[in-house]
């Protein structure tokens, strides 16, 4: 079962509503007396005990805490070049599990998907999220033209056919891992990317596999801070 956000916390007392609420009350089958797992932002891991349920609001009692703090010390942004609509959802699940910090979408020379569902990429996150028990949720932004992803500061444009390799570590507290549409980067844009150009071996990997892996790569090789 995944974890759950409140909607609302008094003392012990514990409110879930809303789509929460439903899934609970619907196909988790939730009943009273049964124990859910709760996170608290303020880095907390609640069991709770259901008093009541229904599908327009769950209420409960903290039964026990423990301190939580599951968040990476290294703040990831995915940049991802904007792909298929199964294979960009994937992307933003997976990294949203490992511990992706935000998410901007870029539209490349070569991708081949425009369209923009701002609130369907939000719940697949808030959903990842709540699987995982990250205490926050990570934004999308975007999608945004290319040239705008060249404005952050600490840009990697990741690449199978050259630059230095990602699991050399060096990372500063905040990185920005770019991954590539299906077709890649186009020649202009690694130039325009200068020497911002990593890659993950000579492997040529599936954008959403590409993204998982950089993410992995780059928590592995940075100490928490």
């Amino acid at each position: 079962m995944p974890h759950f956000y409140a909607s609302e916390r008094h003392g012990d007392r514990v409110l879930i509503s809303g789509t929460d609420a439903r899934h609970l009350a619907g196909p988790l089958r939730a009943r009273v007396g049964e124990s859910i797992a709760v996170v608290d932002p303020g880095g907390w891991l609640l069991t709770v005990r259901l008093d009541s349920v229904s599908a327009r609001e769950i209420v409960g009692s903290v039964v026990a805490s423990r301190l939580h703090q599951p968040e990476p010390g290294l703040a990831v942004t995915m940049a991802l070049a904007m792909l298929p609509a199964s294979a960009l959802e994937e992307s933003l699940s997976r990294c949203t599990e490992l511990g992706a910090r935000r998410f901007l979408l870029v539209g490349a020379a070569r991708s081949v998907s425009r369209a923009q569902r701002p609130e369907r990429w939000a719940t697949i996150c808030r959903e990842a999220a709540m699987l995982a028990g990250r205490l926050r949720v990570p934004a999308v932004e975007g999608p945004v033209p290319f040239p705008r992803l060249l404005e952050e500061p600490s840009l990697l444009l990741l690449d199978a056919r050259g630059g230095a390799p990602l699991a050399a570590g060096g990372l500063g507290p905040e990185v920005v891992l770019a991954v590539g549409p299906e077709g890649g980067w186009t020649p202009e844009e690694l130039a325009a990317a200068g020497g911002r150009v990593r890659t993950l071996g000579g492997l040529n990997l599936r954008a959403e596999n590409a993204g998982a892996a950089a993410l992995a790569t780059a928590l592995a090789v940075t100490p928490d801070r």
